[in-house]
């Protein structure tokens, strides 16, 4: 989804910085690429409105966030940028969760300043519902920012999941829904998600709209 975000942004001419903290950077633009091809976009088109920071390859970047952010800094303003990405922003508080929310704050109110719409991609803990912006990120994320948007996983496990979600038992399912945005209104339903056979995100029916159908 952040990658789409992305490749859409820049073929509208608006900069994107992408931090990528998970994979090297080329392993991120092979990935891009084929996704922009999937979209419809040629890759020479947007390359240039998409700038990387490698945070996966500098250890420097990934654990010292004044370091991350006079980079950030100095990328926003020499590329002129419009939106940041960060994949994921777990990775920065990585074996330090204490300072989970420092961090989090830290860039949402960097970004703030520097007028950017970000995007912080977040793992999921273990520890908490797998259906929540908790579980997505723990209590630093979503108490901070300004949307959240929860993704899960779904495993069909009786008669009834088959007629809803249209698949046998032990088959898997995805789900979507945005969890809360201060900024505007939005949709509060929970909806499918499906990952196309060229690897793009699309977001399908509602529950609710599956349960009238099974009716």
């Amino acid at each position: 989804m952040a990658e789409q975000f992305a490749i859409k942004q820049a073929s509208l001419g608006n900069t994107t910085i992408f931090i990528t903290v998970e994979a090297p950077a080329v392993f991120l633009i092979s990935s891009l690429k084929q996704r922009a091809l999937a979209m419809g976009i040629d890759p020479k088109d947007i390359e240039n409105n998409i700038v990387i920071i490698d945070a996966a390859s500098y250890d420097n970047l990934r654990e010292d966030i004044s370091t991350l952010l006079d980079t950030l800094a100095y990328t926003i303003r020499k590329y002129k940028s419009k939106n940041v990405i960060i994949d994921s922003i777990t990775g920065l508080y990585e074996a330090k969760e204490v300072l989970a929310r420092i961090i989090v704050r830290k860039l949402f109110n960097f970004l703030k300043k520097w007028y950017q719409t970000a995007i912080f991609v977040s793992q999921k803990r273990s520890s908490h519902e797998e259906f929540s912006v908790e579980g997505a990120g723990g209590y630093a994320v979503p108490h901070i920012v300004d949307c959240n948007i929860a993704l899960a996983k779904k495993v069909i496990e009786s008669s009834y999941d088959e007629k809803l979600y249209k698949k046998p038992i032990e088959e898997m399912v995805r789900i979507f829904r945005i969890d809360g945005c201060r900024l505007c209104g939005h949709d509060t339903s929970t909806r499918l998600m499906t990952i196309t056979d060229t690897g793009l995100v699309v977001i399908g029916k509602s529950l609710s709209e599956l349960r009238k159908e099974v009716k």
